[in-house]
């Protein structure tokens, strides 16, 4: 088997970003809604604040489905942009980082017939005869 582990480099979204078109992980912060309505008229912020990793791709330009054209920002799965950390956004990307590449191999996708040689490479196993 190969080893396994990879290690990681944040780089903090004030200091620099990554190439267009690059998948990352990204550290976002914000904070989720309030649970009541009570909660949500307080003059204090509400809801809990959080900070958590989500992948994400970069990119330089990025038209949402409202119609809205953002550039520099970060987009999940789902669509949902958010910004470099300091940027006009409810949840703000802290720091990214490059996401590791395949276990065993040298890149970050694989397809069509080099997959199955790719797997068996990466757990050490010997082709079928």
């Amino acid at each position: 088997m190969t080893h396994p582990n990879t290690v990681v480099t944040w780089v903090d979204a004030r200091d620099g970003l990554p190439r267009s078109g690059t998948p990352v992980a990204a550290a976002i912060t914000g904070r989720y809604p309030a649970d009541s309505a009570a909660e949500s008229g307080s003059d204090t912020a509400s809801g809990e604040e959080f900070w958590l990793v989500r992948p994400m791709y970069f990119t330089s330009r990025h038209w949402g489905e409202d119609g809205t054209e953002h550039r520099n920002c970060f987009v999940d799965s789902d669509g949902i942009v958010r910004l470099p950390y300091g940027l006009a956004s409810e949840e703000t990307v802290t720091h990214w980082a490059e996401l590791p590449v395949l276990p065993g191999g040298t890149t970050h996708m694989v397809f069509g017939e080099d997959v199955q040689p790719a797997l068996r490479n990466a757990w050490g196993a010997h082709p079928l005869a």
